[in-house]
């Protein structure tokens, strides 16, 4: 009997030893998978792998000659230099930036990520660089200039957005139709799926400049909010490295570079800098 009663003390230890060891394997990946974005390893790798839009002009697209450019792309490059490595960018969709950084496929998100209570219970977000709001485009004809409107209408949202957040929580008498990337959303709203669309208002400016047979009947819905770089959950390293830059770049007036080179010319008179450019501090 003492025996069996040795024995199983020894299994017993041996199982605890071995979930420990599981749990240490666990938390060991976990740390890794953190530290492959800090400064450090970023400096060693000598690339920063960055999320940015693909098809969102004027922020984040491939233009004509293949080249990535637009306001979000151009920081990212300079992120990228101040560090002293290159860029690495990795093409995104609005619903697949948290995943991205989760994943550890990415170091840092630059795809016009609005800021809201949700995304930073799972995502660390830096300082904005820029602030933005919803608005709603509709044909000219037919304007939407109320949410009232919309009401037992199709609206055309991307999938992931703040533009969806919103009209979920607070205009649940609005049906969604819902797209994975900006390309869809724009073609479904030209295809007549919708009655309109609901997306950042700063953009829809830019949209509407190329696609004059559309107005933005609604120029602000919702509460005002920001746009910033996010790195992943606990990245304390990147993300106050990040800080720092964001508030050296503003104070050397980088922010109204990048607009007046990237964004004033796809936005017609009614959108001022001081719409979308944080003030310098």
């Amino acid at each position: 009997m003492r025996k069996i009663w040795i024995r199983t003390i020894a299994i017993i230890s041996l199982i605890a030893s071995l979930m420990l060891v599981l749990a240490g394997c666990g938390n060991s990946s976990s740390a890794s998978s953190d530290n492959n974005s800090s400064v450090a390893a970023i400096k060693k790798r000598g690339t920063i792998r960055i999320a940015v839009f693909g098809d969102l002009p004027p922020y984040g697209w491939v233009n004509k000659d293949g080249q990535r450019v637009g306001y979000d792309v151009t920081l990212a490059r300079k992120i990228a230099k101040d560090l002293g490595v290159k860029p690495k960018f990795v093409q995104v969709n609005a619903n697949n930036r948290v995943d991205a950084l989760n994943s550890d496929k990415v170091d840092i998100v630059l795809a016009n990520f609005t800021v809201t209570p949700e995304r930073k219970g799972i995502v660390d977000f830096a300082k904005p660089y820029m602030k933005v709001s919803v608005g709603v485009i509709s044909p000219k004809d037919k304007a939407i200039t109320s949410a009232s409107q919309l009401q037992g209408k199709n609206l055309i949202v991307t999938k992931g957005t703040t533009a969806e957040n919103y009209f979920t929580s607070k205009q649940p008498k609005v049906d969604l139709l819902k797209f994975d990337s900006k390309t869809q959303q724009f073609n479904a709203l030209k295809n007549n799926r919708g009655v309109a669309l609901a997306d950042d208002n700063s953009y829809l400016y830019a949209w509407v400049k190329n696609n004059p047979t559309y107005t933005v009947g609604i120029k602000s819905i919702g509460p005002k909010q920001y746009v910033s770089p996010a790195v992943k959950k606990g990245n304390k390293s990147l993300l106050n490295w990040t800080n720092k830059e964001i508030t050296k770049l503003n104070k050397q007036g980088f922010f109204t570079d990048d607009y007046n080179a990237q964004l004033k010319p796809y936005f017609g008179s009614e959108v001022k800098p001081s719409d979308i450019i944080l003030p310098q501090k």
